[in-house]
């Protein structure tokens, strides 16, 4: 029944007169009493459409209609004050009031109200007291009070909120209007039941999400992903042993998806680091078979070139490269997880990069990782032989620090650092993964998570989120969220569908301010997310 506030006042076009009225040849339910200027009505009105009362005041008690559709009141834009009670609404429309710019005191009160649309005070421009006490309602929608800049009271009480993230915004909005709020209780959740609204405080509650959805496949299997920017634009760069090369990705706008730009020769390629110095571009190729490479890009718009072999008696099986920076100086570090090699330092010297030490020979190397403590650089090796080892960076050259404890069979290390501490992710194929944090002399456990075949434990920074991806070649791949009051890594998803078939590395990276996840693959395609971040509070 539409217009429902137009059709109740119909009966009273003989505002003014004492008596109830009763128009001829109109059926009517309605028991009215009315006065100069107000109407009491009880029932359900069926009038003519064409009458139009002039009413100052209105309520509106047991009128036995489920919903207020918008534009209700249109032909009472003289109303002041509208109050409804012992009503049953299913919902209040979005415009429900509109036209009625001169309502000063709205109350809907000890009704049974299943929900209000946000839009639904849209137009109340002269609104100053608002009351809806007393109703079923167990939350209210953002924004409902936008635009109501003239409220000076507002009722919220006896009202079974569910104090979840649906009322942050509510207690946002509190403090910042210039009305007295009387908000009530809590209804739930339990933890929270029975608490004043009043005395929540919005920080408290996490309303934000992070979700990854599919967005593309990249057909070739991977062992390595890498992001690195030139000439201003984001690139990513892969690893593809089986299909021999380094494949460099850039963002097609037209497409909206990431395609091919260049690749380079590379077979049976572990990693591609990328290096960018002004307008050049290095990439380093280690490769299991032939010989790592140095490949360059004087310039934009022209190719890359091998230019160098690189360090070819002591890298005979590497199986990871980084890149750091030392004394100004870019050097790579490439791990050797050969008997017959040595994990090798190599820096710049004129327009190659050649070895500058040798270390830990006969460990059989399978990861390096780059990190700073303590103002100084630092190298974290790991390996298949023994714990892993820490290097610093003193007089010219990389000594021993010291190792890590309670930390057999690590596979790779990755670390990371939140709320000024660094982190460590410690992967391990067979028992728990580890997290561990610096203490200012070593690194001690904090967290174990279980891993069943994880090759790589990967923390990334998304956004304002501290993610850590811990890959499985058993089962799926598992995404945790740093807690920053707890500072340990919380169950967020299973990453996919699809599934990752062997994961090896992980990379994030930021195209048309949209931001994605790639996910190598060692026997399956490489897969791209989407990152999505969602508000728990809308």
């Amino acid at each position: 029944m539409g217009g429902v506030g137009i059709l109740l006042l119909l009966l009273l076009a003989g505002a003014g007169v004492e008596v109830a009225w009763r128009p001829p040849k109109v059926k009517c339910s309605l028991r009215c009493s009315c006065s100069k200027d107000s109407a009491l009505c009880e029932g359900s009105p069926d009038l003519p459409e064409n009458f139009s009362p002039t009413l100052l005041s209105l309520s509106l008690v047991r009128i036995g209609v489920t919903q207020l559709k918008a534009g209700s009141f249109l032909r009472m834009p003289s109303l002041h004050l509208l109050l409804f009670t012992s009503n049953s609404f299913s919902v209040i429309e979005d415009d429900a009031f509109a036209g009625l710019s001169h309502l000063q005191y709205l109350f809907i009160e000890d009704n049974e109200i299943g929900s209000i649309s946000k839009n639904a005070l849209r137009g109340l421009r002269s609104l100053t007291h608002l009351s809806l006490a007393n109703n079923h309602l167990e939350t209210l929608p953002r924004f409902l009070f936008r635009g109501l800049e003239t409220l000076t009271h507002v009722d919220l009480r006896g009202n079974p909120f569910q104090c979840d993230c649906r009322v942050v915004w509510l207690l946002q909005w509190v403090p910042t209007v210039n009305a007295s709020v009387g908000t009530g209780a809590c209804a739930g959740p339990a933890a929270l039941a029975h608490q004043q609204l009043r005395h929540l405080d919005p920080k408290t509650f996490k309303c934000r999400a992070i979700e990854l959805s599919w967005f593309q496949t990249v057909g070739e299997s991977a062992l390595g992903v890498e992001p690195f920017s030139y000439q201003g634009e984001p690139h990513m760069i892969l690893a593809q042993p089986f299909a021999g090369r380094c494949l460099v990705l850039t963002w097609d706008y037209s497409l909206q998806r990431f395609q091919p730009k260049e690749e380079l020769s590379a077979p049976s390629v572990v990693s591609c680091k990328p290096l960018v110095l002004g307008p050049r571009l290095f990439v380093l190729a280690a490769r299991l078979w032939g010989g790592s490479q140095l490949w360059e890009q004087p310039s934009p718009g022209l190719r890359l070139a091998l230019i160098q072999a690189l360090a070819p008696r002591q890298l005979s099986r590497p199986n990871d490269a980084e890149l750091l920076w030392l004394d100004g100086q870019p050097c790579f570090v490439v791990a050797d997880a050969s008997k017959a090699g040595s994990t090798t330092l190599l820096c710049r010297d004129g327009s190659g990069f050649y070895p500058r030490q040798s270390l830990h020979a006969w460990h059989r190397d399978t990861d390096a990782e780059v990190l700073e403590l303590d103002g100084r650089p630092h190298l974290l090796l790991a390996s298949v032989s023994q714990r892993p080892v820490l290097f610093h960076w003193f007089g010219g050259r990389f000594e021993r620090r010291t190792d890590i404890p309670e930390a057999e069979d690590v596979y790779a290390t990755r670390h990371f650092q939140a709320g000024g501490d660094v982190f460590l992710c410690l992967t391990r194929y067979i028992g728990d993964s580890m997290v561990m944090r610096w203490d200012g002399s070593m690194f001690r456990l904090l967290q174990q998570l279980p891993s069943r075949g994880a090759h790589v434990f990967q923390p990334l920074l998304i956004a304002r989120d501290q993610l850590a991806i811990l890959g499985s070649d058993f089962a799926f791949s598992h995404v945790f969220r740093l807690e920053p009051d707890k500072k340990l890594l919380e169950p967020l998803q299973e990453l996919g569908p699809p599934a990752l078939v062997a994961p090896r590395a992980f990379a994030h990276v930021t195209m048309a301010g949209k931001h994605f996840l790639f996910a190598a693959c060692f026997k399956g395609p490489t897969q791209i997310y989407q990152i999505h971040e969602l508000d728990l509070s809308a």
